[in-house]
């Protein structure tokens, strides 16, 4: 089969031929119709997060963004059945590990990849079963495959995001841009922050109330003066010092900062935080992963009666070959919305 393989860190990935994947006893293979492109495997692509001891075997095929037909099931495999449509969570847990039986299956090591290819796997289909609406096509729910169900778990299980609140999100890329639709989705005000206009005129279709260019302007004081004392909750959607500061110096007393963005080379998992002012303002600070598979139907239920419109955010669908140029354009922040690979 075609597919994008990553053969060393930091040296441009090429499309070659690849062996089809083999399908575990308790798993399935999927032919992968739509797959999204995500910063994660940007960070990936650096060689990202070996301080915290994720390092991926070379050559590899990576992709966690993608949803298609069940092509194959696993003798092992009692629900899932060939034909059906799917998303392929980021998070697949094991089922039967600790963090999966308490309902922390995001927590689980398994992770999807292999979806900048015709085919990919889904790991112990029975517990990581995501079932597609029909009424859902491919390309926005590979859309939903990373980005924008971390920002569902990490504003509605995280943040405990209320209607009344107002919400500030630093970084307008796509989970970004999810975390401001789903915030407004949800009734809150929303408040964008970055530093690329089109990224914030973006952010305006997704709900944003007010947008807030960074260049231009102080982003702290200006939340402060929108807000008469602070965002009840703050999200880093970017995971750069100046963002994860920033945004925790957005709050009012006693207000809730969320955690996307993880870090890059610059920072290799290390950001200076305002402790006193977390202190005296009694802030909390929460880290938000994935999203477990058993949420799935919620969002995909709010997708369905026109609540999340995921779609808006979608800015073009390309070729698999084109695929390594959106990937080089996110090591300088050029990209707007989200890019989706819809030919293989």
């Amino acid at each position: 089969m075609k597919a994008l393989v990553m053969e060393e860190v930091g040296k441009p990935m090429v499309v070659k031929d690849w062996p089809e994947p083999k399908c575990p006893p308790d798993g399935a293979v999927i032919r992968v119709e739509a797959s999204g492109i995500c910063r994660s495997d940007w960070h990936l692509w650096q060689g990202d997060w070996g301080w915290i001891g994720f390092k991926p075997r070379m050559p590899t095929v990576l992709g966690h963004e993608f949803a298609g037909v069940v092509e194959e099931v696993g003798k092992e495999v009692k629900t899932l059945k060939a034909g059906a449509r799917v998303v392929v969570p980021l998070a697949q847990g094991c089922g039967v590990c600790d963090d999966c039986r308490t309902g922390h299956s995001n927590h689980c090591m398994g992770a999807g990849m292999g979806g900048y290819a015709r085919y990919g796997v889904l790991s112990h289909a029975d517990y990581n079963i995501a079932p597609l609406p029909d009424s859902i096509d491919f390309v926005e729910a590979s859309s939903m495959g990373c980005r924008y169900v971390t920002a569902f778990h990490a504003l509605l299980d995280q943040g405990q995001v209320k209607a009344d609140e107002t919400v500030v999100v630093y970084g307008c890329g796509g989970v970004g841009l999810s975390a401001i639709q789903i915030a407004t989705a949800l009734g809150a005000r929303v408040i964008a922050v970055d530093l690329d206009d089109r990224k914030l005129e973006l952010a305006k279709t997704a709900g944003a109330s007010d947008v807030i260019n960074g260049k231009k302007t102080d982003p702290v004081k200006a939340v402060m003066d929108l807000t008469h004392g602070g965002a009840d909750v703050s999200v880093d959607a970017l995971g750069i010092a100046a963002t994860c500061r920033n945004a925790v110096l957005s709050l009012r007393k006693r207000g809730r900062h969320v955690q996307i963005g993880l870090t890059t080379q610059g920072e290799k998992g290390e950001v200076s935080l305002p402790v006193d002012q977390i202190v005296f303002k009694e802030i909390q600070f929460t880290g938000s992963l994935a999203i477990q598979s058993f949420r799935y139907p919620a969002m995909l239920s709010m997708v369905e009666r026109g609540r999340l419109e995921p779609r808006k955010l979608i800015t073009e669908t390309i070729p698999i070959e084109k695929a390594f140029g959106v990937l080089e354009q996110m090591s300088k922040f050029e990209n707007v919305g989200i890019s989706v690979i819809n030919q293989f």
